[in-house]
C-alpha cells in the first residue's frame, strides 16, 4: 500500500561492474516499472504493487553497470527498498463460492454479432432458466456461508430480462436467506435494455441492484453493433426504456458498458454523452475475442483507444482536482488498485469464488464460458468439481503463463480474461501496459493534488 507521502528512496551504489553491457533500464524488468511525473522518477515495485520516489538518474547509472546475474532485489535494496514475496507459485485451493451468475435466459432479441454468447444462445438451441434451477443455484450460493459473509448474484444472458420472472423469484429467495442466516446479499444484472420497464426498475432499486446496460456509443455508432435481429437499430428504444431509471437512482445503480470495436473508437464523446444521460458509471472494454473474428480489435485500433483512453483520463483527472464527480470507471478502477497496492495471481474470481451457472444447471468458470466443457465444473446437483477446478486454478496462475512472468504489469493484470486469453491469446498486453503506464502517472498526480479524493469511498469496479 502507498504511503502518502511517498518516501524518497535515494542512494549511491556500493557495487558495480563497468564492464556490464546489460542496459536494464531499457530492458523489460518483471520486478519493477519505472515511470515519471513532472521531471520527478518512481518506481512501481510489481509484488504488492508497491510505489516509491527514487534518484531516477542514479537508479539508471546504476543498473546499467550491474553484472547480468545480479538478482533484481539486491538493487532494491541498495536503494532502500525492502524484498517483499506477496506472490508465489502457490495456486487456491478450494475457495469458497461466493458469487454466482444466472444464465435465465440463453437467447437474445437483439443480433449483435460479435457476442461472446453468439447472439445469447451460445451456440446451441435457445434455452430459458427453469424455477427449480433459479432456486437451486441460490441454494448452492448459501451452502456455506457464515453470518456477516458476502455474496453476490447476477443476472446475465442472453438477454435476462426473457426470464423475468425467474429472476424475481430467484432474487426475493436470496434475499430471504440473507435475512435469515445474516448474510450480505448484492445483486447485479447485465442487460440490453429493451425489455425494460418501470416497474423493473421499482424491483431493481427495492433490492439495490446494479444494473449494467450494455450500449455502444451514441446514436447510429450504436445502432451498428447492436441492431434487433430485424436489424433495426436499438439505441432510441433503449434511452426510452431507460429514462424511469435513470431518474431514480437511489439503492440501485446503473451503468453504462461500451464495448469497443474498430467500429465505435470516439470514446470522449460517448464518455461525456453517457454521463450527460445520468448513468451511475461509465466503462469501456475492448473486443478482444469475437466468435466470428467480426470487429475484433487489432493492434492499430488498440493503438487508437488507448490515446482515447488516456484522453478520457485526462479529462477525468481535470473534474476531479476541480472537485467535481466525473464517473469514468476504468479511471476509477485503477485508481482504487493502486491506491489499495493490488495484486493478484489471477485477473478475477473466474473458476475461484465466482462460477456462471446454465440454463440446465451445469456449473462453469464464468458467464462467458457457460457450454464450454473446456472450463466444466460440474453442476448443481453434484456440487462443484473440485479436481477439474484444481487443475484450472494451478494452470490459470499468472505464474504459469507467458508471457506474463515477464512482465511489471502482472500482478494489476492477473494475466488478462481467461475466456479471451482462451480464444484468442494476448494482443492486448500492449494496450494494457500503455494504459497502466498512464494510470500511474495520473495517480501521482491526484495524489499530490487531491488526496481526499481517496480518503472518499473510491468505485468498485474491478476493471482496469
Amino acid at each position: 500500500m502507498l504511503s502518502i507521502p511517498l518516501p524518497i528512496i535515494t542512494a549511491a551504489p556500493v557495487w558495480q561492474d563497468e564492464e556490464a553491457r546489460l542496459d536494464w533500464f531499457g530492458s523489460d524488468i518483471p520486478d519493477w516499472h519505472q515511470f515519471a511525473v513532472d521531471e520527478r522518477s518512481f518506481l512501481l515495485v510489481a509484488d504488492q504493487s508497491q510505489i516509491f520516489e527514487i534518484d531516477g538518474a542514479e537508479f539508471s547509472r546504476h543498473i546499467s553497470r550491474l553484472d547480468p546475474e545480479t538478482p533484481p532485489a539486491h538493487v532494491l535494496a541498495e536503494f532502500g527498498i525492502p524484498p517483499t514475496h506477496a506472490v508465489d507459485d502457490t495456486p487456491l485451493e478450494a475457495p469458497p463460492l461466493r458469487a454466482l451468475s444466472l444464465a435465465v435466459a440463453q437467447k437474445c432479441n437483439l443480433g449483435c454479432t460479435y457476442c461472446y454468447a453468439q447472439e445469447g444462445d451460445f451456440g446451441g438451441q435457445a434455452k430459458a432458466m427453469s424455477l427449480d434451477v433459479a432456486l437451486a443455484a441460490v441454494e448452492r450460493l448459501f451452502e456455506d456461508c457464515a453470518p456477516h459473509d458476502r455474496v453476490n448474484l447476477s443476472f446475465l444472458g442472453g438477454e435476462p430480462l426473457l426470464g423475468r420472472e425467474v429472476l424475481r423469484a430467484a432474487t426475493q429467495r436470496a434475499a430471504q436467506l440473507g435475512r435469515e442466516r445474516a448474510v450480505r446479499v448484492g445483486f447485479s444484472i447485465t442487460t440490453n435494455g429493451t425489455l425494460l420497464t418501470p416497474e423493473d426498475g421499482d424491483f431493481f432499486e427495492q433490492y439495490g441492484f446494479a444494473v449494467t446496460i450494455s450500449i455502444d456509443g451514441v446514436g447510429e455508432t450504436h445502432d451498428r453493433q447492436r441492431s434487433f435481429k430485424s436489424g433495426r437499430g436499438s439505441y432510441e428504444h433503449i434511452l426510452a426504456r431507460l429514462q424511469p431509471l435513470l431518474g431514480r437512482q437511489r439503492q440501485m445503480h446503473v451503468s453504462a458498458r461500451v464495448t469497443v470495436t474498430p467500429r465505435n473508437l470516439e470514446l470522449p464523446q460517448t464518455l461525456d454523452t453517457l454521463v450527460g444521460l445520468g448513468f451511475h458509471a461509465v466503462g469501456f472494454s475492448p473486443m478482444l475475442a469475437s466468435p466470428t473474428g467480426r470487429d475484433a480489435m487489432d493492434r492499430d485500433s488498440l493503438s487508437v483507444m488507448l490515446g482515447q483512453m488516456i484522453e478520457c483520463g485526462r479529462a477525468f483527472e481535470r473534474r476531479v482536482i476541480a472537485g467535481e464527480r466525473y464517473p469514468f470507471s476504468n479511471m476509477g478502477a485503477a485508481m482504487q488498485a493502486l491506491h489499495r497496492g493490488t495484486h493478484r495471481p489471477y485477473p478475477c474470481g473466474a473458476g475461484a469464488g465466482y462460477l456462471g451457472v446454465s440454463a440446465d444447471g451445469d456449473l462453469f468458470a464464468c458467464h462467458r464460458f457457460v457450454n464450454d466443457d473446456t472450463a466444466a465444473f460440474g453442476d448443481l446437483t453434484h456440487g462443484i468439481d473440485r479436481a477439474r477446478q484444481a487443475a484450472w486454478l494451478r494452470d490459470r496462475h499468472v505464474h504459469r503463463q507467458t508471457p506474463c512472468r515477464g512482465c511489471w504489469a502482472r500482478y494489476l493484470c492477473g494475466g488478462g480474461c481467461h475466456h479471451e486469453v482462451l480464444r484468442r491469446g494476448r494482443p492486448a498486453c500492449d494496450y494494457i501496459r500503455g494504459w497502466l503506464d498512464y494510470c500511474l502517472q495520473a495517480y501521482m498526480r491526484l495524489v499530490e493534488s487531491r488526496a481526499d479524493y481517496f480518503m472518499s469511498e473510491l468505485p468498485t469496479e474491478a476493471a482496469l
